[in-house]
């Protein structure tokens, strides 16, 4: 069994979780997930099966999210697992101040990391050195958000926006919330996370963990095919003899005229079979066609 599932990853359960859970499952010892959701968050999940997992860094970068953001309300990790550190009334927020001030967090942007982290300094992960006692404010790192979409306004006391975020990897929906809230200053954190896209997988085919359980009893879970998976990358397709070349690691001169160091396809005349990633790469003899990863 290898390939990719779609999971839909429920509130409470971290993504480690969920890889164990597959594990369990399956039976199967390889599996690996395709980006860290925080346990709070709920979505879209991709896990590969088998030798699949050396295909995750191949799948689509893009992600999107649907987040409830809550004004008036500051806490320790920029969402509502953290303590709160301010609270104040924003009922005077309007719908208006925040569609102008949401072009300034669009386009190639400047994000802090929040403090609590899966990203390490020095070693040790931010949410390590939080529990110790040691706030670390991370360097900031430059992410690409493509597009804000206000999808529903609550007004109130403390007033809840409902924003659909798609954007490029890295980016941390929870600095996009506590940014927000400093920019309009009456302060914010994200109250509700769901990832609806990632790795090119879509919310409205994810499999939860009863729908791969059952799946599995009744012996009809059908992971998806690595050529689907990855047919966002042009594919080079070879006749029988190369084919089995190229599996074997050998060498040789590309027979079209593609681009150097792109990650390609290589599929089986016959059928169309995936057979793994290759890369052209410019040597002074010339051309070769690399395999990267043999599936």
């Amino acid at each position: 069994m290898q390939g990719f599932l779609n999971f839909y990853k429920p509130q409470g359960m971290s993504s480690h979780d969920c890889v164990g859970a597959v594990r369990r499952l399956t039976g199967i010892r390889k599996v690996g997930h395709g980006g860290t959701l925080d346990p709070l968050a709920e979505g879209v999940l991709p896990i590969a099966v088998g030798r699949a997992t050396r295909l995750l860094p191949y799948l689509p970068e893009g992600k999107a999210y649907r987040a409830i953001i809550r004004f008036g309300l500051t806490t320790t990790t920029d969402d509502l697992e953290g303590e709160m550190l301010t609270q104040q009334a924003a009922d005077r927020l309007t719908v208006e101040d925040i569609a102008a001030c949401l072009p300034e967090f669009q386009g190639t942007i400047d994000q802090v990391p929040p403090a609590f982290s899966a990203i390490q300094v020095q070693g040790q992960r931010l949410y390590d050195l939080a529990r110790k006692g040691r706030v670390v404010t991370p360097p900031s790192r430059v992410v690409t958000i493509h597009n804000l979409t206000v999808q529903h306004w609550q007004p109130g006391e403390q007033p809840e926006l409902t924003l659909d975020v798609d954007c490029g990897p890295g980016t941390y929906i929870r600095s996009i919330a506590r940014d927000l809230g400093d920019r309009l200053g009456t302060g914010a954190t994200l109250a509700h996370l769901i990832r609806t896209r990632s790795g090119g997988f879509d919310s409205s085919h994810s499999l939860t963990l009863d729908d791969v359980t059952n799946l599995l009893e009744k012996q009809t879970l059908e992971l998806v095919d690595p050529a689907i998976a990855l047919e966002h990358l042009p594919a080079i397709v070879l006749p029988a003899e190369l084919a089995l070349r190229w599996q074997q690691g050998q060498k040789f001169p590309p027979t079209m005229v593609i681009p150097p160091n792109t990650p390609y396809r290589v599929l089986n005349e016959p059928d169309g079979t995936f057979l793994g990633i290759a890369q052209l790469e410019e040597r002074e003899e010339g051309p070769i066609l690399k395999a990267k990863m043999v599936l």
